[in-house]
């Protein structure tokens, strides 16, 4: 799999039906390695490892009813509380992040509500704090680390 833009992270690989499966360590199970999954387990370690937050906050590949439809998010890390802390969209490296991809975090947080966005395709990453009183987004460098 390609080099990401992250510190280097260990995972476990096994292979089935002709296909190479990673241990995803929310989800507890092995998934089929994709592009889009590689830099999605790439964040999980960037958020429990770099930013230091617990690993019982952090929900991986969880349905959201937006709008009458079903849509999955990538990863949400909630508060104490049980209030979304922030939600990541991912993209394979090989898709550019563009205003469509900010478009689809914010329609998820319309029914998240997150106070933090990330958006990453294991290259770039971009990083948003909600604005919710003048319903915007303001970017920023990065995001805070586990409180």
């Amino acid at each position: 799999m390609q080099k990401l833009n992250f510190p280097e992270y260990s995972f476990r690989f096994k292979s089935s039906e002709n296909k190479t499966l990673v241990f995803d360590e929310i989800r507890k199970k092995f998934v089929v390695l994709t592009p889009e999954e590689w830099v999605r387990l790439h964040v999980v370690q960037f958020l429990l490892k770099e930013k230091k937050y617990p690993k019982s906050l952090i929900n991986v590949e969880k349905q959201l009813k937006l709008n009458n439809t079903v849509k999955r998010y990538d990863i949400v890390v909630f508060n104490n509380d049980g209030s979304i802390f922030l939600i990541v969209e991912c993209k394979a490296p090989s898709i550019e992040i563009s205003q469509i991809t900010f478009d689809q975090i914010a329609r998820y947080n319309l029914a998240l509500e997150a106070e933090y966005l990330m958006v990453s395709n294991g290259l770039e990453h971009y990083y948003c704090q909600m604005d919710f009183e003048n319903e915007r987004y303001v970017f920023l460098k990065e995001i805070p680390n586990y409180k």
